[in-house]
């Protein structure tokens, strides 16, 4: 078996990535990326030291890739709009990627400035959405991670089969996001602050 030309970290980790996509984050295996990228496996450490930093490095790709995501949902909108554009992308991306989601709940290391950097996008991104809701920074820490607890849970719900009962899930999902705003409008101090004209 002849090296694959143009192999480096980040096609290692692209594959890596495609194969958590079909096949799961218990999938993933040096031996079992190596076969899909054709090469022997002991030429995988020239790129990764490991399944752990593989899958370290997986975790990385997917935060930013669903920091994208929430970015270009968000871009042109505010307040209420972009809270509701934010959580749908969100709830996308876990549903189409739900094993690279997975893989995104992986608390980073200390010092991993690239998963630090991603995970800074999204905290800016929501942020941004949040700042007509006239919070101070520790009540906004405290929404941005509400948010992503409502969109977690909801879809971690949804992928596992956990509503059967007869109500249209978008449904259910939309009025969740439209309480957690009502909340937020009232905690900034005025219903209806951040309602898109």
């Amino acid at each position: 078996m002849s090296p694959r030309a143009g192999l480096d970290r980040e096609a290692v980790v692209e594959a890596a990535a495609s194969l958590v996509d079909e096949e799961g984050l218990d999938g993933l295996t040096v031996g079992r990326l190596a076969e899909r990228l054709g090469v022997r496996a002991p030429s995988l450490y020239n790129h990764i030291a490991g399944l752990e930093e593989l899958k370290r490095a997986v975790a990385v790709l997917g935060v930013e890739r669903l920091a994208g995501s929430l970015m270009r949902a968000a871009v042109g909108k505010s307040g209420e709009q972009a809270v509701f554009a934010i959580a749908d992308a969100y709830r996308a991306f876990a549903r189409e990627h739900p094993d690279l989601y997975a893989a995104t709940l992986r608390a980073p290391e200390p010092g991993d400035g690239r998963y630090s950097s991603a995970a800074g996008e999204i905290l800016e991104v929501v942020g941004a959405a949040l700042e007509p809701y006239r919070l101070g920074s520790e009540d906004r820490l405290d929404a941005v991670r509400g948010l992503r607890s409502l969109c977690h849970g909801f879809v971690s719900l949804e992928l596992c089969g956990g509503f059967g009962m007869p109500r249209e899930v978008d449904r259910s999902f939309e009025q969740a996001v439209r309480t957690y705003l009502t909340g937020l409008a009232c905690a900034g101090g005025e219903s209806g602050v951040g309602k898109s004209d």
